[in-house]
């Protein structure tokens, strides 16, 4: 039967294993089911889903998708399915997996329905009322039923598209941690409030192999003390984050879900259940692991009698790059191939990894064919979720919760009868005294003396999952202490406009400091800008790799000059190794080495790729093009002081520039960079460099290869018109100049359908819906206006400028506008006048939160905007529905009031509510300026 929803009529809600089957071609498990069916009639999940490996967690993506589409058909304001779900996990390869396995491929059946591997006839529908129904739940109908965002390091730009949009966000615990707490790794400064809000608000938080995680899970109730709100804006449901954990390992009891009786005598888990791993344990008395580790692995595969596939987990990237050199001698029965993982890896290394590993072992394939053995040599990251199924596994001394996990990746599916594996257990580099193993303490002693107790005299036990509890015990891992967060130190963070010099990292208040493992964040390009200039292109996620920051000192000499992003992510800055800090991005050149094949690799002095040339063009810059094909920087540099010179010379003909060019791309040709892979190629589209240069010598405009604070370049062209929003940037990249009256109704239109959408108060909708229609006023100024239309073109103020970039600060200075002045400012002071007119028409909390969200939109105003040098003596006069307002222009001058306004709204609607309000009508004007149409919608 139909529904009426937020977009009109919605189609019948279909039955959660409808659903399933529709996206995974097969019916649920039993306990898939259930648990579904207790989500949808308590409304709430459970505090602990306690499934065991292999079984199918990943499914509560699915179930929280189905549940968020079953309320569809509730006015906003009633709904308890939180928009967002976040999948946070401590390992990066199970974001990478999950994202592509479970989450991307949801996203993908319900944008095209025809796709189910389903052979049921009614799936495709069932596929188009889910999708339907997600989305009407956004506040823009055109909008597409799920958004998918990865965050796993590095620069995060994207995020979904506002706070209505629903959405699934995979993220390591760094990356989830410093958000909610408004310090978002890889998040500019501006954007920290707006990943607040969307980490900190409506969203369903499932914690992957929750033991890890444990001191991020002891934050959400502490915060919740520290930040009271005396005013909740949303389904009380959904104006907290809704935390389950989800473990094979966790305590039994309590609010914890698990396997019923149905599920047992379900024959698919029966099988997995009853997989038999028979462990057999070595024991040393000298720490060498490596030698071990290796000798164990060859007596598995020589044993074999055919080609086999074998995991050997590690508890160190070192030892797992020792382990890697030593099989080749160790192994007898024939060649064999070896792959290293480790978590220290680039995405570009980690994706040929990881298909080269689920090509070979991933669950549900066999082994015929393989003319050689597979080796895989892991650390912790492939540990849980990753869907592989090996003959063997040899396994490095851990705790009980590491052992259950890397034990679930050897005859995962029970379909190896020859399965087995062995368990090394040798003392700790330096002895036992001390702490310990690294990462597990002392946990090995526990666990060996236990699988003692449980063998024979042959030192061997099976621990097959259903048993495998009973004879490891409870675990006994110290997860070590975090700080106490205190309300005075959130109020730190929340300020995000002016951090405090000197403050406390958010590291430890979701990884602890028992044992911290403070990262930081590597790159590589051929061209390092000087500090104070743009990196070219826009920094990607995929090009970093985390490493610790202690070893990363270690690598360098102590005077080594460093570059580092700056907070908006994208200006370079100088800094001293001594100045590291968790969470910074580094700029290396690639000649500086420290990266391999198999990641992060302090010792190598071997060039590195940079993997953003391909995607984006050519830096011209004579080092940097001597540095990509391997030739000295003179072979480019006449050419390129040539082609850069011309930007700004007009009396160079049109004749030289296209001579000029042309030699460039020549030369070029003859030099083409070692280490790119046909690869490599292919995902871009081309064939090989030649194509490359060639597209290249496509955009003939040399004017637009320059542009102010950044290095020239000759960019690829792309397919049809791109439109950027850059949320610091004022011309924000348009197409074509913006009417400013326009524009703001544009902009509270879109605020008023997402505020809608999510349920927020009448008030606070109108609030919003105000806001946006203000916001950009200050615009008005008439130097600002020459700065966005320099040739008095247009006959009425406009908000955005279709101006090359190039032109920006050359404009800007002619126009008289100062340096890091704020519009918002003007604004801001514009609707202050328009608020005295009113005679108190609006309470004093609305008054504060409408100038607020005016005098915030670009991230400032948390608590004060900068000032800027001025001293201007004119006015700014506008009209603000329908009241002539006037306001001084002087941006010297600052509003002290702010920060108590600030404040006030803080303790009003709580840290996340406020900057939840803030990111509505951000998001909305970012829509806006990006060319976002707006459907006719009826508000509720």
């Amino acid at each position: 039967m139909a529904e009426i929803g937020a977009h009109g009529v919605l189609p019948s809600m279909p039955p959660f294993e409808d659903f399933y089957e529709a996206v995974n071609g097969r019916e649920p498990f039993p306990w898939q089911s259930r648990l579904a069916d207790d989500v949808e009639r308590t409304e709430t999940w459970p505090a602990e889903v306690g499934v065991p490996t292999g079984l199918g967690k990943t499914a509560c993506l699915g179930i929280a998708i189905w549940w968020l589409a079953s309320q569809a058909d509730r006015r906003p304001a009633e709904r308890t399915a939180p928009t967002r779900i976040w999948w946070v996990v401590n390992r990066r390869l199970l974001i990478d997996s999950t994202w592509e396995n479970e989450a991307k491929h949801i996203q993908r059946m319900l944008r095209s329905p025809e796709e189910t591997p389903s052979e049921n006839p009614t799936s495709p529908d069932v596929l188009d009322a889910v999708a339907a129904r997600l989305r009407s739940l956004s506040g823009d109908a055109s909008s597409v039923p799920l958004e998918v965002v990865r965050l796993r390091g590095g620069v995060a730009w994207r995020r979904p598209t506002d706070p209505s949009q629903p959405a699934i966000v995979l993220s390591t615990i760094p990356m989830y941690g410093s958000r909610l707490l408004f310090r978002g790794y890889g998040s500019s400064r501006s954007m920290r409030p707006v990943d607040a809000a969307l980490a900190g608000t409506d969203s369903l938080v499932l914690v992957d192999e929750a033991h890890l995680a444990g001191h991020l899970m002891r934050l959400f109730p502490a915060l919740r003390e520290c930040a009271p709100q005396q005013r909740q804006i949303l389904n009380p449901a959904r104006a907290v984050p809704r935390v389950v954990a989800l473990t094979a390992t966790g305590s039994p009891g309590g609010q914890r879900f698990e396997l019923d009786e149905a599920d047992l005598a379900n024959p698919a888990i029966a099988k997995r259940l009853n997989a038999a791993k028979p462990t057999e344990i070595w024991i040393s008395d000298k720490p060498n692991q490596v030698a071990q580790l290796a000798e164990a692995a060859a007596s598995l595969l020589d044993a074999a009698g055919r080609p086999a596939t074998c995991v050997v987990f590690v508890n160190s990237p070192s030892t797992a790059r020792a382990v890697r050199d030593r099989l080749p001698k160790t192994i007898k029965g024939g060649p064999a191939d070896v792959v290293v993982l480790t978590g220290q890896t680039r995405e570009r290394e980690a994706k040929a990894a990881r298909e080269r590993i689920l090509s070979e072992v991933r669950a549900g394939r066999g082994a015929g064919g393989r003319s050689s053995h597979f080796v895989v040599v892991a650390t912790q990251t492939l540990e849980v979720g990753a869907d592989i199924d090996a003959e063997f596994l040899v396994t490095e001394a851990c705790g009980v919760r590491a052992l259950t996990q890397r034990l679930g990746r050897v005859n995962r599916l029970g379909r190896h009868p020859n399965a087995r594996a062995i368990y090394v257990h040798c003392p700790p580099k330096g002895g036992r005294t001390g702490s310990g193993w690294p990462v597990y303490g002392t946990e090995p002693d526990v666990v060996l003396e236990r699988l003692l107790a449980a063998t024979g005299r042959e030192h061997e036990v099976d621990l097959a999952p259903r048993h495998i509890a009973d004879v490891l015990g409870e675990p006994c891992d110290d997860p070590g202490r975090a700080p106490e967060i205190l309300p005075a130190l959130l109020w730190e963070w929340v300020k995000t406009t002016t951090p405090p010099p000197g403050e406390a990292p958010v590291e430890p208040y979701f990884s602890g400091i028992g044992r911290p493992e403070l990262s930081m964040s590597l790159m590589w390009r051929v061209h390092v800008p000087e500090p104070g200039e743009h990196l070219w292109p826009r920094p990607k996620e995929s090009e970093f790799v985390d490493v610790p920051i202690g070893e990363f000192r270690e690598s360098l000499e102590a005077h080594e000059n460093l570059r580092r992003l700056g907070p908006d992510g994208l200006t370079v800055e100088s800094i001293r190794l001594s100045d590291l800090r968790p969470g910074d991005q580094v700029v290396l050149q690639t000649d500086r080495g420290l990266l391999d094949a198999d990641g992060w690799a302090p010792d190598s002095a071997t060039p590195v790729l940079d993997v953003s040339l391909l995607q984006s063009g050519l830096p011209l810059d004579a080092e940097a093009l001597g540095r990509l094909c391997g030739v000295p920087p003179g072979e480019f540099g006449d050419l390129v002081r040539t082609l850069t010179g011309a930007v700004e010379d007009e009396e160079l003909d049109d004749a030289s520039q296209e001579a000029a060019l042309d030699e460039l791309l020549e030369t070029l040709r003859r030099h083409p960079p070692a280490g790119f892979t046909d690869d490599d190629y292919r995902e871009s589209a081309l064939e090989d460099w030649d194509e490359f240069v060639s597209t290249l010598g496509e955009d003939r405009d040399l004017t637009s290869i320059a542009v102010r604070g950044e290095v020239a370049r000759l960019r690829r062209p792309r397919n049809g018109a791109v439109v950027s929003v850059d949320e610091l940037d004022e011309m924000s990249l348009a197409t074509a100049a913006a009417d400013l009256d326009g524009h703001g109704r544009d902009v509270g239109d879109r605020a008023e359908h997402v505020a809608a959408a999510i349920g927020l108060p009448s008030d606070l909708i109108a609030t919003v819906a105000r806001a946006g229609r203000f916001h950009d006023v200050g615009k008005a100024d008439s130097r600002f206006q020459r700065w966005l239309d320099p040739d008095d073109k247009e006959p009425r103020p406009v908000a955005k400028s279709s101006m090359p970039r190039s032109r920006w600060s050359a404009a800007r200075a002619e126009s008289g506008w100062p340096r890091g002045g704020r519009h918002e400012d003007l604004s801001a002071r514009l609707v202050r006048e328009w608020l005295t007119r009113q005679n108190g028409r609006l309470d004093g909390a609305t008054a504060d939160l409408l100038v607020h969200l005016v005098i915030s939109h670009h991230g400032k105003g948390r608590p004060l905007v900068p000032p800027a040098e001025d001293g201007t003596l004119t006015r700014l006069n506008y009209e603000l529905d329908g009241i002539e307002v006037s306001c001084r222009a002087d941006l010297s001058r600052i509003d002290w009031m702010q920060p108590s306004r600030f404040k006030r709204l803080n303790d009003l609607y709580g840290p996340w509510g406020l900057a939840l309000l803030e990111a509505i009508l951000r998001q909305a004007d970012h829509a806006v300026s990006a060319g976002a149409q707006l459907s006719d919608l009826e508000v509720r």
